[in-house]
């Protein structure tokens, strides 16, 4: 069975539970607070100095309406909320209301009939832009570890058909970068739950006669738990009309709910709520896989391609000539890789092992330390001595800046697979090669060869369906710091 985009074991049981949150820090604390005066401040003692030393008259005045209409904005665009938080610090958002402070300030300039001021004077708001970019990242770090070590958590009671139960706790209690953490259950129907989370009581098959009886039932256990939210999953037992009349009695308890749709890894720039006919519709927009989108990402990998080549020419020359002494053999080792939409390519990167490396690989097939379709194993005696430190900093792939250069390859992207791989694939593995194969990825810089099969593919698909040339860059600075651990390289 596969639900929310998981695989449900019948006889797995989920961990579910985290140490008991602190009711005291499931709530913004400190953040709102330190956020609101770091951009008092930002904007408000640059634009001072900046003015009094353009001998601007009435420089407070301006610097009082800057540092006010900076934190007012964030207000109105939301930015300080856990959400905005939570969602990789919301730097798109600091930029974006950042320009708007610029363009206001000009328009309240122009409408008071003040004369042109210097550029370098609105210079001064550059420390607002940097500075509430580098608190809304820090409070999204703070808030990521305090999460891991189950604080600022919201107690969740899930109400749903068992296996749907099942499926959503499975979800939230794979990662730890979310707020939710599931304290008890509302089965509906006769259905088991095996995720061994608590289950408080187990509403009909079918619509009660009685408005308000689903209600009564999970409010009861809500209290119970001392539940935040309530997540209610649709399905055949749970139709819209009774998940309307279970919202209608928990609104009017002062009770949130939230309703989980059942798609999974759709980054929140592609969904969009609209109406029509009184039905609730959620839009999901296509990835970016075709035109200028595309073609843009084609220029960047060819242009950050060549000057790579350029920059890293005597590393690469030493890293040839290492290979050359380190072991007989060429130093190039070329590999057919299935490239996007299942067209073959041949793949540079240094030798890293033995010549007859290709020959030996069949005797080994049972040390595989891989549970998918690659082969993976920790301490290979194939590899050279050359070749374990080249793994380990990934310096052996440097010669795909070639393939990416010609086209086969992008900066970014899901491992480009072997076609042995490839022929075992299952539907949904292969949209991995629905675009163009990387020389970094989500998965090298999550764990690397650490992951086990299902997370790298869970990575490669949460890429394809939502790439963007800001997350390529993201996935490219954090590359650095993963080849520098070197963790999950063998």
């Amino acid at each position: 069975m596969r639900l929310f985009g998981v695989p449900m074991s019948r006889q797995a049981t989920i961990p579910v539970a985290r140490p008991p949150v602190r009711r005291e820090e499931t709530r913004a604390g400190w953040y709102r607070p330190a956020a609101v005066c770091v951009d008092v401040i930002a904007a408000g003692l640059p634009v001072a100095a900046a003015f009094v030393e353009v001998q601007e008259p009435h420089p407070m005045r301006l610097a009082a309406t800057a540092a006010l209409l900076w934190p007012l904005i964030g207000v109105v665009s939301k930015r300080y909320t856990p959400l905005a938080w939570g969602d990789g610090g919301g730097l798109r958002a600091v930029i974006r209301d950042w320009l708007v402070l610029v363009g206001a300030l000009a328009t309240l300039r122009v409408v008071c009939g003040l004369d042109s001021v210097p550029a370098n004077a609105f210079t001064a708001l550059i420390p607002a832009l940097v500075l509430t970019g580098v608190c809304q990242k820090t409070i999204h770090r703070h808030l990521l570890a305090a999460r891991r070590n189950a604080r600022a958590l919201r107690h969740v009671v899930v109400v749903g058909e068992a296996p749907t139960v099942d499926a959503v706790v499975e979800q939230l209690a794979q990662r730890t970068d979310h707020e939710y953490v599931v304290v008890g259950a509302c089965p509906v129907g006769d259905g088991e739950v095996r995720s061994g989370v608590p289950e408080y009581v187990r509403l009909s098959g079918e619509q009660p006669e009685a408005p308000d009886a689903d209600a009564s039932a999970v409010l009861a256990a809500a209290d119970e738990v001392a539940a935040d939210l309530v997540f209610v999953v649709p399905g055949r037992l749970m139709s819209g009309d009774r998940m309307r009349r279970l919202s209608w009695t928990l609104h009017d308890r002062g009770r949130s709910l939230m309703v989980l749709p059942g798609i999974t890894d759709v980054a929140r720039r592609r969904v969009r709520l609209t109406s029509a006919a009184g039905l609730t519709l959620l839009h999901i927009a296509p990835p970016l896989q075709r035109g200028m989108h595309t073609m843009t990402k084609s220029a960047v990998d060819r242009a950050g391609a060549l000057t790579l080549i350029v920059l890293l020419s005597p590393l690469l020359s030493l890293l040839a000539l290492a290979v050359r002494l380190g072991s007989p053999g060429p130093i190039l080792y070329r590999q057919t890789r299935v490239g996007r939409h299942g067209k073959h390519f041949a793949m540079w990167k240094f030798r890293t092992m033995v010549v007859d490396a290709d020959r030996l690989k069949s005797g080994l097939e049972a040390q595989n330390e891989n549970d998918g379709h690659m082969f993976k194993m920790r301490r290979d005696p194939r590899v050279t001595g050359v070749g374990r430190i080249l793994r380990r900093y990934s310096l052996d792939e440097l010669p795909q800046l070639f393939n990416i250069l010609f086209g086969h390859m992008s900066l970014v992207g899901p491992r480009p697979p072997l076609p042995e791989e490839v022929v075992k694939y299952n539907g949904v593995e292969m949209r991995r090669l629905s675009i163009k194969p990387g020389l970094t990825g989500l998965w090298q810089v999550s764990g690397r060869s650490d992951l086990s099969w299902r997370e790298t593919v869970a990575l490669d698909l949460r890429y394809v369906d939502n790439w963007s040339l800001a997350g390529d860059m993201n996935v490219m600075a954090r590359t650095l710091r993963a080849v520098l651990d070197g963790q999950g390289a063998y």
